[in-house]
């Protein structure tokens, strides 16, 4: 049996939820299972879940927890990744109220944006330690990576390590979902074919025995029949012509077009949650207590299967059953026009080969420029994390669609500097 080592495990719900998916196969039900997390109380409430969600489907894994991760790691076939370096206090909050200081709004501040890029800053160190612990202990392992900043992580792991490494996420099947519920055609038998970037790929085709669906897409835009939540990734949809993969919310703050101080008419007519991340972290804080009161009860604990693509990688890996999911992988000849090198979101074959992406070519021309706008970003946070340069932190916050579409030289610069200082011992020393 394989042994799965969850990186970040305090995590307690994602990990129930990749621990349901993943016993839920029978093949993998005696696995190996490392709970490795640096809070040794959520790491408890962790494993009291590990062996609930073990019984409710009468699964006989081994099961340990550590707050050693080489222990964690040593042998392991696959690790999965869930951490969030900082944590909501200090870094999550510091990366909001710093730069509303200076005018600078946000709504998740995880992938792009001034908060996308220092929270780049902080994650990638930790993770491409882990991965130095993997070329030691575990030099096979695949490395399954779920940590925002996605694109940005994967980048650097690719640079910095040879560990097999897939970045995963659930925006593309999570939006083909939304985009069937809203052409109300059931997502069974609907076929679609995405690429680009970690949250921002785009549905190249998207249709159903043949026939195409995307004027049907295009029919409740113009109807103005979108969700009240979406209305910024249907106004792409006009724009670009294609539907892109992450929320209306997270897209707002990828580009400069919807978060504008003077103009808040854009913030109602596009509907974008300012501080919304900030709103959700204090909710599942303070429902965290209560949820671990009851994981931690006598009480049967419910399990059902999530659409994340882990538990299926680890499956066909094992069993050579063949899927095809969607992963963040190195550019290495996939898509023409994005630069070689740089993570991108393409459809991946699994099976017991591994992980074998698949060939898109060139992406329409408007599609592959705006996600460049992104690319810039992502290269010059992954150079300032791997070669400490001071100077490439501020590059990227300089190049940032919304930053600078917002702010000046002469306000990035100490925003930047002030943003550094109050992260303190969570970042590394830069020159």
């Amino acid at each position: 049996m394989p042994k799965i080592t969850f990186l970040g495990a305090g995590s307690t719900v994602f990990a129930k939820n990749l621990l349901g998916d993943i016993l839920s196969f029978p093949e993998l039900a005696e696995s190996h299972i490392s709970l490795f997390d640096i809070d040794p109380e959520r790491l408890r409430t962790s494993e009291i879940v590990a062996r609930k969600v073990g019984q409710a489907f009468g699964a006989h894994p081994t099961i340990e927890a550590t707050t050693d991760r080489r222990k964690a790691l040593d042998g392991a076939d696959y690790a999965i990744s869930m951490i969030q370096v900082g944590g909501y206090k200090p870094s999550t909050v510091i990366d909001f109220e710093i730069p509303k200081k200076y005018g600078l709004r946000q709504t998740i501040a995880d992938t792009l944006g001034i908060g996308g890029i220092m929270r780049g800053m902080r994650t990638i160190p930790v993770l491409v330690s882990m991965t130095k612990d993997m070329e030691e202990l575990c030099p096979n392992v695949t490395f399954l990576q779920y940590v925002n900043p996605m694109a940005m992580n994967c980048w650097a792991i690719s640079r910095a390590s040879n560990i097999k490494t897939v970045g995963l996420c659930h925006s593309v099947q999570g939006t083909a979902e939304q985009l069937a519920h809203d052409i109300g055609i059931p997502i069974e038998g609907i076929n679609y074919l995405c690429a680009g970037i970690n949250h921002m790929a785009f549905y190249l085709r998207f249709e159903k025995d043949g026939q195409d669906l995307y004027p049907l897409i295009r029919q409740v835009y113009a109807e103005n029949r979108q969700p009240e939540w979406n209305r910024v990734r249907y106004e792409i949809l006009n724009r670009f012509g294609h539907f892109v993969t992450e929320s209306s919310e997270h897209f707002a703050e990828y580009t400069p077009w919807f978060i504008k101080r003077d103009r808040p008419d854009l913030i109602e007519k596009y509907n974008v949650p300012l501080d919304e991340y900030i709103r959700r972290c204090e909710s599942q804080i303070a429902g965290w207590y209560k949820m671990r009161d009851l994981f931690e009860s006598d009480a049967p604990i419910e399990v059902q299967r999530s659409h994340e693509y882990g538990s299926l990688i680890i499956h066909s890996i094992e069993t050579n059953q063949r899927r095809v999911i969607y992963g963040n992988v190195p550019n290495n000849a996939l898509i023409d026009n994005l630069p070689q090198g740089c993570c991108v979101e393409v459809p991946i074959l699994v099976d017991r080969n591994g992980l074998q992406p698949t060939k898109i070519g060139k992406l329409p021309p408007q599609l592959a420029a705006l996600m460049q706008t992104n690319i810039n970003v992502q290269s010059l946070v992954v150079e300032a994390a791997l070669t400490l340069k001071r100077e490439h932190i501020y590059h990227a916050a300089l190049l940032d669609p919304h930053t600078s579409s917002e702010l000046s030289f002469d306000q990035i610069y100490p925003m930047v500097d002030e943003l550094i200082a109050a992260h303190g011992s969570y970042l590394p020393e830069y020159h």
